[in-house]
């Protein structure tokens, strides 16, 4: 069952609404982008689980957000669970919004709000997973970009898929010809300032309104500055000749260049993006290194792939708790040591663990979880309240020992093994009430957490689902196996040194 679950860095958390992030062509005009916004919002509010939806394109008045204008973001809020329609759950209303809103020129994205927030503020990226190339040269990042995304497209669980536009930006290029302002009398700053005030706006004052002060700019209205020919046509002010065309003093082109120059660790980068849906993180990012890895062996010189979002923060958390679960365990075995002054007693009673981890496994797999951080928390969790268990048990078995020692003695001539297997079943089955009052203790705090709803419940869930499988199996063990391991362990100290070793572990 193991080796069958999935994996992933945290489980899904439903924040309630949903965030889509189309992605256009880099050379869109804002008339475009904001038809394409228009149309979406539409489509999106037709589906009946949608109770409001708000979109903007391009980025706000705001330093840190960098967003093209071909970059659109749509929030959209949903109705209440119970007033969904019969049996739809979260997937399939992605998968419907995701079918209206095929548009040629657009990739889709869906996320949530508060998880694309903290993936762009760790990873630098906006998806589950991307794979950043680095090189020297922008055409070959984004060629070899364009291969990685068709080795993956057909990869079952990659949704989304993306390769960031490096190239394909649209600029204006408006060239002064030195030799004609000479004839007209005009300096280059004459013509940048008709530029500047015609197509980029001019300050003329400010205004103040409260506490709020706003610029007021004047430039050229919009329907005079629409193409080629209308830039071409503004007029530039001479004092010899009058009023000309720009046209006569500069060259009006369109050129073609990168529109957003990404560079991470003094190297230009590239990314292709994807997010992953019906299935865990894990298994499809395997699979997708498993198809990149002879494509990477024949990259040029200098070019290299980096993966990020989720995954990365999944290397991390797993180095983390490769690290964190031998030391708990080393921990544990050092309590009990000090506990029982016996390393043999210790050892005897951290073979709950694995018995504690099985029903943990079991449980986890019946629910249909990967494996996570939140469920190696559960284990971590699990693993102390299996050993409180042995230890209780292991207490009341060294009880009924130093009640057979005061009675019978302590050699082999006094105690047979019919004594000592009698007090055993003493120690075991008639303590067998406080034993199973304090696993059911924890278990009826724990159950009522799998029928939990609302936000939070899908981190808690893998949680305690563990905690409720591997107590059940560690209770099991510790009610039925321990006694048999206990009276094993007393039997061969009996014959091997005529006497039985007792605990003092009432302290």
């Amino acid at each position: 069952m193991l080796s069958r679950l999935g994996s992933e860095f945290m489980p899904p958390l439903d924040e309630g609404s949903l965030l889509f992030m189309p992605v256009t062509l880099p050379d869109v005009s804002n008339s475009e982008a904001k038809r394409l916004l228009q149309i979406q919002d539409k489509l999106i509010k037709s589906v009946p689980e949608v109770v409001h939806v708000l979109g903007k394109a391009g980025r706000a008045s705001t330093a840190t957000d960098n967003s093209p204008i071909s970059m659109i973001e749509t929030i959209i809020l949903l109705k209440p669970k119970a007033e969904w329609r019969k049996g739809i759950t979260k997937n399939d209303i992605i998968n419907e919004l995701n079918a209206k809103l095929q548009i040629p020129g657009v990739t889709n994205g869906w996320t949530q709000p508060i998880i694309n927030r903290i993936n762009m503020l760790s990873t630098g990226i906006r998806t589950d997973v991307g794979i950043k190339v680095y090189g020297q040269d922008l055409d070959s990042i984004y060629s070899l970009s364009n291969r990685i995304k068709e080795s993956l497209k057909d990869v079952d669980g990659v949704k989304d898929l993306y390769v960031e536009p490096i190239v394909g930006g649209k600029y204006i290029d408006i060239e002064i010809k030195k030799e004609s302002i000479g004839r007209y009398g005009l300096t280059i700053d004459d013509v940048n300032m008709v530029v500047e005030s015609a197509l980029g706006g001019m300050t003329l004052t400010t205004t103040v309104e409260g506490r709020q002060r706003f610029s007021v700019n004047a430039r050229v209205a919009q329907a005079y500055r629409e193409s080629l020919e209308d830039l071409k046509r503004l007029p530039v002010q001479t004092m010899q000749l009058g009023t000309i065309l720009l046209s006569d003093v500069a060259d009006i082109k369109l050129s073609e260049g990168p529109p957003m120059i990404n560079s991470e660790n003094a190297m230009l980068r590239g990314t292709v993006l994807f997010n992953v849906r019906d299935r865990d993180l894990g298994s499809t990012v395997e699979e997708t290194q498993e198809r990149l890895n002879r494509m990477i062996s024949q990259m040029p010189k200098g070019y290299f792939i980096e993966w990020s979002g989720q995954w990365e923060n999944q290397i991390h958390a797993n180095r983390t708790l490769k690290l964190i679960m031998p030391i708990v365990i080393f921990i544990i075995f050092m309590v009990l040591y000090y506990t029982y002054k016996s390393a043999k007693e210790a050892v005897a009673t951290m073979i709950t663990v694995p018995f504690a981890l099985v029903g943990g496994i079991f449980m986890v797999f019946f629910y249909g979880i990967n494996l996570s951080v939140a469920v190696a928390v559960g284990f971590i969790a699990l693993f102390g309240m299996a050993i409180e268990t042995a230890m209780l048990m292991v207490i009341y078995l060294n009880e009924a020992m130093q009640y057979l020692v005061q009675e019978k003695g302590n050699s082999r001539e006094s105690i047979t093994n019919k004594d000592l297997r009698e007090y055993v079943i003493i120690g075991a089955a008639k303590r067998l009430r406080p034993k199973l009052m304090t696993v059911s203790v924890s278990l009826f705090g724990l159950v009522p957490i799998l029928w939990a709803t609302g936000v939070g419940s899908d981190i808690m869930l893998p949680i305690t689902v563990p905690l409720i499988g591997g107590t059940i199996s560690s209770i099991i063990y510790v009610l039925l196996v321990t006694p048999i391991v206990f009276e094993m362990m007393k039997e061969h100290e009996l014959n091997k040194n005529g006497k039985i070793e007792i605990l003092d572990v009432k302290e």
